[in-house]
């Protein structure tokens, strides 16, 4: 959950796509012959297909269906919203924008197709479109808790620190035990040189779920940086018993991690003992002879 993903939005009516619609093999051909409600009904028949082929993580599948719902029935907007979320399950968000904002332009009234097509532009870097999408779907949708989070994560991108804080603090009037908000809020307090309060939003964040390893290794820092080390070894080591990947610099950086908490927690994974623990994880994660 800390790490920024989106989910997957199908933005599917079920009143449109009622279980009750039998699922038709549907010829492109045929459909030539057919006037153009019936075509939109094949359309809607032919997405239903699409949808359950997703609920059984059969994606691609689920993905040629969808593109050929949207040729039966292209002024669905639902459909587009299902096009645009499948590709960006798929992981191909070049191809999800344009999918989203079709589906927009027929109806600009669905939050699920903005928080969407805010998650692909932020995919593609595109940080300044991500956040004026997802804004516009919070708009619609303000319970929408994780959507703040991703506001937030927008705005970091952006160097906006402060703007990126009142979205995670607003998270937090929502919903008080969503972890990666106390994470982020940290990752700007460290950077900002306020030590101790990243360590107290941490530690809030390691206390709401004891087997998340992003706050303990950040709390396992910020410890170091207070000279508390004795107690930063034992957190960074539950840290990386929980998940080894914690400790690779890459990881950190997807994972939103300031270039000065990155160096900082290579500085205390280089310690003896981690790293002996680092190279013990990454033989047991070796595949048996």
């Amino acid at each position: 959950m800390f790490k920024t993903t989106a989910r997957f939005v199908l933005g599917l009516s079920l009143a449109l796509l009622s279980s009750s619609v039998a699922t038709a093999q549907v010829v492109l051909p045929r459909t030539l012959e057919l006037n153009a409600k019936e075509m939109e009904q094949n359309g809607f028949i032919v997405a239903q297909e699409a949808l359950q082929l997703a609920q059984f993580q059969q994606f691609q599948d689920a993905l040629v269906r969808a593109k050929l719902a949207v040729q039966l029935a292209p002024r669905a907007y639902e459909i587009w919203a299902l096009l645009g979320g499948l590709y960006l399950t798929v992981n191909q968000p070049k191809d999800a924008v344009p999918a989203l904002e079709q589906s927009l332009k027929l109806k600009d009234k669905n939050p699920g197709a903005y928080f969407n097509l805010g998650a692909a532009h932020f995919r593609l870097g595109h940080y300044g479109a991500a956040a004026r999408a997802i804004a516009q779907g919070l708009a619609l949708k303000p319970d929408a808790t994780e959507e703040w989070f991703n506001l937030g994560n927008a705005y970091l991108k952006l160097g906006e620190k402060e703007q990126a804080i009142a979205q995670y603090r607003r998270v937090l009037r929502l919903d008080r035990q969503f972890w990666p908000a106390y994470t982020n809020i940290g990752l700007v307090l460290y950077e900002q040189g306020r030590i101790q309060q990243a360590a107290k939003n941490w530690e809030r964040a390691a206390e709401i779920d004891p087997k998340a390893s992003e706050p303990k290794l950040a709390l396992a820092t910020a410890l170091l940086q207070l000279g508390q080390e004795a107690r930063a070894l034992q957190l960074a080591e539950e840290a990386l018993r929980l998940d080894s990947r914690y400790g690779t610099v890459e990881f950190q950086r997807e994972n939103l991690w300031g270039d000065r908490l990155v160096a900082d927690t290579q500085t205390l994974l280089a310690k003896p003992p981690l790293r002996a623990l680092m190279s013990q994880l990454e033989q047991s994660a070796l595949p048996q002879p």
